[in-house]
């Protein structure tokens, strides 16, 4: 499953997240995780928009869509959107830096709630996350009292996020039994547990590595496998909280130096590079405007020098998408996924000479190497991907 995707327009064209695809609908995003993903459950974070109400609505009544058992909404028998929100609060009600946080709700009826509750605290609540009045305390137990799940989301990246630029510890935003409301975090993808785990205080949650897609073609580049009875709200909140044997068995997630704000970088001549002091400037062209890196933040922030990771925590199990594997385009992409099945199955389970057979031998050699952690990786940083190399 991939908790984190984003929705651009509305089935009449109208922006809910403006940076978006504009075929990044919900009935596109259900249809590319069902037929061509192969991924179970999609968490849809634009839910309180009411341009997507009227969508879910529409797609309801023509009997595309259904409630599932347990929570979230079924698309065609197959795929289960779970629906959320996404939202920016400051650090404190209204000041200081901002974060964003992400909400999840099992029925339509709570989420039509939450939609009017966040409208009295937002500007204008048809967008995507928009940034709230609340405190994230006040956040949190709105959140926790109208029955939904409270997720920090992409914990570390150098903007809009809770370890990236507003706190070194969750403790100093959510004190006291309000860090409890806090149901998960979300890594980022620039992070992984072995940066994550380098924090102590993270010991006690569960992670998340969902892909905060903006594209069709971006679902599922990170995602999670659960022990679930069923697909459904009740059940990834019985795994999230690790509860009657339910829990998240691996979290797939690109290696962190394919992140776009993995290395520090300089916003004048785009040179990237480690910053262990975070005052230090570019040490290219002198210049003091650097984004700071998801990897120097961690080791700005961390506890330990090596990851101490809780009994509970599953593997981080890098992957490199086909987006990702050097001459792998949109053509190629589709021959893979229509002989396949999906691109889950191209990535873990199809042979190499089964790939041979559809994509040729050098492809094939390529998905194996990235499939077993050999492509060699030039790292990303101030908001442009890494990449692989060709060999």
């Amino acid at each position: 499953m991939d908790l984190h995707v984003h929705i651009g327009r509305d089935s009449r064209g109208r922006p809910v997240k403006v940076s978006g695809a504009r075929d990044l609908t919900l009935e596109n995003i259900a249809r590319e995780a069902a037929e061509r993903k192969g991924i179970d459950v999609i968490g849809v974070v634009d839910c309180a928009s009411r341009r997507v109400l009227s969508d879910i609505d529409l797609l309801s009544q023509s009997g595309a869509m259904e409630e599932a058992p347990g929570g979230g909404m079924r698309y065609k028998g197959r795929t289960v959107i779970i629906p959320g929100v996404e939202i920016e609060a400051s650090c404190r009600a209204g000041e200081g830096p901002s974060a964003h946080y992400v909400a999840y709700f099992a029925t339509l009826p709570q989420v039509r709630e939450a939609s009017r509750e966040l409208s009295r605290h937002t500007t204008n609540i048809d967008l995507s996350t928009q940034k709230t009045r609340l405190a994230p305390e006040q956040l949190a137990q709105l959140v926790t009292d109208m029955g939904g799940l409270f997720v920090v989301a992409h914990a570390f990246t150098p903007h809009k996020s809770l370890y990236g630029t507003c706190a070194r510890r969750i403790a100093d935003v959510f004190g006291g039994e309000a860090r409890r409301l806090v149901t998960a975090v979300e890594l980022g993808l620039s992070a992984d547990t072995g940066m994550a785990d380098r924090i102590a205080e993270l010991a006690s949650y569960t992670f998340l590595s969902n892909s905060d897609a903006h594209s069709l073609g971006r679902m599922g580049r990170e995602y999670n496998v659960m022990r679930l009875e069923s697909p459904s709200f009740a059940e990834v909140s019985l795994a999230l909280a690790r509860i009657d044997g339910r829990r998240v068995v691996a979290n797939y997630g690109l290696d962190p130096r394919l992140g776009k704000y993995y290395l520090s970088a300089c916003q004048v001549c785009g040179a990237r590079f480690h910053a262990p002091d975070a005052a230090v400037g570019c040490p290219e062209c002198g210049a003091s405007h650097v984004v700071r890196g998801v990897s120097d933040r961690v080791d700005e922030i961390a506890d330990s020098a090596e990851a101490k990771s809780p009994a509970h925590r599953p593997p981080y199990l890098h992957q490199a998408p086909l987006q990702f594997v050097p001459g792998v385009g949109r053509a190629r992409i589709a021959r893979l996924i229509q002989a396949f099945g999906s691109e889950m199955a191209v990535l873990h389970h199809a042979t190499r000479d089964q790939l041979a057979e559809v994509a040729g031998e050098r492809i094939a050699d390529r998905i194996m190497a990235a499939r077993e952690g050999r492509l060699t990786i030039q790292e990303g940083g101030g908001g442009t991907y890494g990449r692989t190399l060709a060999d």
